[in-house]
């Protein structure tokens, strides 16, 4: 498939992607995993140009998960490292110049600098007209489930809302992603086959695709495959 095969009218709005394979990738080149996490990055880098170029309106890629936090701290220490790079080099990449950053997942407990830097490329980011790239750090769906229903409770008991007030529609507007579609499909190398407390609330009508490759090595092309798959799945979302 090529560029020039897409059915715009069938194209995905929203495409999420669990960023997995990265220490499975660099563990069978015999490297050290930062170097697996670094390869991950530069393949989100070229595929969020790439979603960009070809018009896809919003990516959503699981980057950090709350369960993460359990791994080593050289891990950790390595992955935060990573980001920070990669948060400033966005900042001047100019074929990243137009997409807008969103950052799904509590930040406010990591590392100031990190923090300064995610603020700043999100106040930089947010004019941009392209594609809306979605980095879920620091993110559990379960979590972010409970931050909803708690946001909805305190507005239930200051009187602004009544109970009968709410809605599905109440509760996604209390979600991270608030006023974007929910994704048409999610994609999953690596080859597992779980979805591992990603989006629990906004995949309900989903499309799944799992990938048997790692994300290091997934490429333009198998996006563009999936795009495919995707454009040739006759979606009914509970109807006949």
């Amino acid at each position: 498939m090529t560029i020039e095969d897409i059915d715009k009218e069938f194209m995905p709005k929203h495409i999420a992607i669990i960023m997995d394979g990265n220490r499975r990738w660099a563990k069978e080149k015999g490297l050290d995993t930062k170097y697996g996490h670094k390869a991950g990055a530069e393949t989100l880098e070229k595929i969020a140009s790439f979603a960009n170029n070809i018009g896809l309106q919003y990516l959503t890629v699981y980057a950090f998960s709350t369960e993460n936090w359990k791994r080593t701290k050289e891990e950790i220490g390595a992955l935060m490292l990573l980001l920070n790079h990669y948060l400033d080099k966005f900042l001047y990449k100019e074929s990243l110049r137009n997409i807008k950053i969103k950052v799904l997942g509590n930040i406010d407990n990591i590392d100031k600098n990190l923090q300064t830097s995610i603020k700043k490329l999100i106040e930089k980011s947010k004019n941009n007209t392209g594609l809306t790239l979605n980095i879920a750090f620091n993110y559990g769906g379960r979590d972010e489930i409970v931050r909803a229903v708690k946001n909805i409770s305190e507005q239930v008991k200051e009187g602004n809302i009544n109970i009968d007030d709410v809605t599905e529609d109440l509760v996604s507007n209390n979600m991270y992603t608030k006023g974007e579609p929910e994704p048409d499909l999610l994609i999953r190398p690596g080859g597992e086959l779980r979805i591992s407390n990603f989006l629990l609330w906004q995949l309900a009508y989903t499309e799944f695709l799992f990938i048997n490759k790692y994300w290091p090595d997934f490429t333009e092309d198998d996006l563009l495959e999936a795009i495919s798959i995707f454009e040739k799945r006759n979606r009914k979302f509970g109807g006949k």
